[in-house]
């Protein structure tokens, strides 16, 4: 999930849903902090998988990554993967696009189960490997596909209300079992001059996922509640009728003081660093994670607690995997069964607990193993989250299938909390019929472009160097692709997503454009001069070993070594180095932007089409 957010001298990170409605479908997620590994993106075609070494797609974070890989080659020092990069603007949006065109790695990652039918149809069933019994009845029901298990969670991380602990053990506040007691407590904490709770809105995400979670509480996890869902998304269902009682439980949190809104819309972790760490406030509603427990300036200890049912019998937290794990089916083809030999032996070592502990330190602190004999200590942050779980009373966040209308409902939820626009909980309750049925009467608008046929990466970063490159009406564009480099070195700044075949929306254009987006660079150099950085590369690191560049021209002419002209840059692909010894100017302007545009001007996009003249 792309954010902007500031670096601060700790560190406390966080998922929510991004906000605008260019890349609203973006996981961040949403929630979530996801994190992947990293590889080589030099596949050409489909055929590239007949390689004798697996191929293991990434999401470009190879160092949170290092550990098992470390274990992996101490293990299994014969088992040595290709890795295939990605980091580009939508990770979960790429990696379903690569199934659609069955060209996914042999080790496939998700973040999200979007799609069961063709996990089903591209995925080797997991369920009768060993390493499936290391698992609770409660997850893999959750992960259960007609019987079949084909993607396993990769470590959970939990999500509740966050508040400072020593200043409640100071006050002799007790954590509320049930919403009596927490009104009773939110009275104290304002007699003494504190706000009770602050919640995050700077990401609609997050009013998004404080209603959904309070609604967990109680009815939208029952059978009936997960009907409804379903309907609801397919349009056979309203939310007028089904949500009121929630939103009057939404209200009565607003009316003890729990979901006050900051003022200057910081994030999540200013929100926390301030409010708790600080204490003006005692709770802390957001979907974020943390990975400090206790704040560095006065030492006061965090602690997280569940969304607060009404009579205390359904206090329940939420918890999304970090990732998914699946195998190719396509490695139970013939000839690829040694492939498949080491694809269950990574598996096993990864649901083993040596192989899970790679995944946990002391820096994730909110983030557990999926195995059932995991354990931790009774003062961990997570300690009573992982009772809840084992009980029965942690759910999966909302977000599958609800990425189409989800930031613009968090929109309207945003809005009610700060007494903005009129919005109250009966207009809510409108706008998510609303927003759900303009949808689905018009899904079809939300496809502006469609290409024709399967590009490879360099056909696909010529096409995103046409588009700059009319846009910003140059004679040349340098696009950087990006590609693994020993010890796990890859870049934002490139091209590391293909496009494919198939109908275009946002979502596909934020998987093929870089991870930086927001501005370009035009740089004043003779053809010479450009052609001899074309050949060097781009050195992104200093390490001396660049990544290709590709040097696009305005109809595919030669260009003349004495005569001069203007080059585009991709935001920040190219050195300190470079923009320093030429005329450099630089323009704000988002390149997915660009890109959508000028594809809704073409109308159709193929590899050897779409000239620019």
């Amino acid at each position: 999930m792309d954010t902007s957010q500031r670096d601060f001298p700790v560190k406390i990170f966080f998922c929510g849903v991004e906000s605008m409605k260019s890349i609203r479908r973006l996981l961040a997620l949403a929630m979530g902090a996801v994190l992947l590994l990293s590889a080589c993106s030099s596949w050409k075609n489909k055929a590239d998988h007949d390689s004798s070494r697996l191929t293991w797609g990434t999401w470009g974070a190879y160092g949170r990554q290092e550990k098992f890989l470390r274990l992996l080659e101490e293990t299994y020092p014969d088992i040595q993967p290709e890795f295939i990069s990605y980091t580009g603007g939508n990770c979960t949006g790429y990696s379903w696009a690569q199934m659609r065109a069955d060209d996914i790695p042999d080790i496939f990652i998700t973040s999200q189960i979007l799609d069961q039918d063709l996990a089903k149809e591209r995925l080797v069933d997991l369920s009768s490997y060993p390493f499936i019994n290391g698992f609770s009845n409660s997850i893999l029901d959750q992960v259960s596909m007609d019987g079949g298990i084909y993607l396993l969670p990769v470590s959970n991380s939990m999500y509740g209300i966050f508040y400072n602990k020593s200043l409640m053990e100071e006050k002799g506040w007790e954590v509320p079992a049930n919403f009596q007691e927490l009104e009773v407590l939110c009275h104290e904490i304002q007699k003494e001059g504190l706000i009770p709770g602050i919640v995050g809105t700077k990401l609609t995400g997050g009013p998004f996922s404080t209603v959904f979670n309070l609604a967990k509480t109680d009815w939208l996890t029952t059978p009936e509640g997960v009907a409804w869902e379903k309907d609801f998304l397919a349009g056979n269902a309203s939310a007028e009728g089904m949500w009121e009682g929630t939103m009057d439980y939404v209200q009565r949190y607003m009316d003890i003081g729990m979901l006050h809104t900051d003022p200057e819309d910081r994030n999540n972790p200013e929100l926390i660093l301030d409010y708790l760490g600080n204490r003006k406030a005692v709770f802390c509603t957001a979907v974020q994670l943390v990975n400090i427990t206790e704040f560095p300036e006065t030492g006061d200890k965090i602690g997280m607690m569940p969304f607060i049912s009404r009579d205390g019998s359904k206090n329940t937290y939420m918890y999304n995997p970090t990732f998914y794990f699946g195998i190719s089916k396509r490695l139970t083809e013939p000839g690829n069964e040694k492939k498949l030999e080491d694809a269950i032996k990574i598996l096993s070592l990864l649901y083993s607990p040596e192989g899970q502990a790679t995944f946990i330190d002391k820096d994730t602190p909110c983030v557990m193993s999926v195995l059932d004999s995991t354990t931790v200590p009774e003062d961990s942050l997570i300690y009573d989250a992982q009772q809840a779980l084992w009980e029965g009373r942690a759910f999966p966040m909302t977000y599958a299938n609800w990425e189409n209308v989800l930031a613009d409902i968090g929109q309207a939820y945003k809005e009610w909390f700060r007494g903005e626009n009129g919005m109250d909980k009966t207009t809510c309750i409108a706008q998510m019929d609303k927003l759900q049925q303009g949808y689905l009467n018009h899904s079809d608008e939300l496809y502006f472009c469609e290409s024709t046929a399967d590009f490879t990466l360099e056909e696909t970063g010529r096409l995103l160097g046409k588009a700059l490159g009319s846009h910003a009406d140059v004679d040349a564009v340098m696009v950087p692709l990006g590609e693994f480099h020993e010890g796990g070195v890859e870049i934002r700044e490139g091209v590391t997503g293909k496009l494919y075949e198939g109908r275009i929306n946002v979502d596909i254009v934020s998987a093929i454009c870089p991870g930086y987006d927001g501005e370009y660079a035009v740089m004043t150099m003779t053809g010479a001069q450009a052609k001899a950085l074309a050949q060097e590369g781009f050195d992104a690191v200093g390490d001396g070993n660049p990544f290709p560049y590709m040097l696009v021209t305005r109809g595919d002419s030669e260009l003349e070594d004495a005569k001069s002209y203007q080059v585009g840059f991709f935001m920040k692909g190219y050195t300190q180095e470079t923009a320093q010894s030429y005329a450099t100017q630089i323009y704000p302007d988002s390149l997915r932007s660009i890109v959508r545009t000028w594809m809704e001007e073409q109308k159709t996009v193929s590899p050897d089409g779409n000239p620019w003249e």
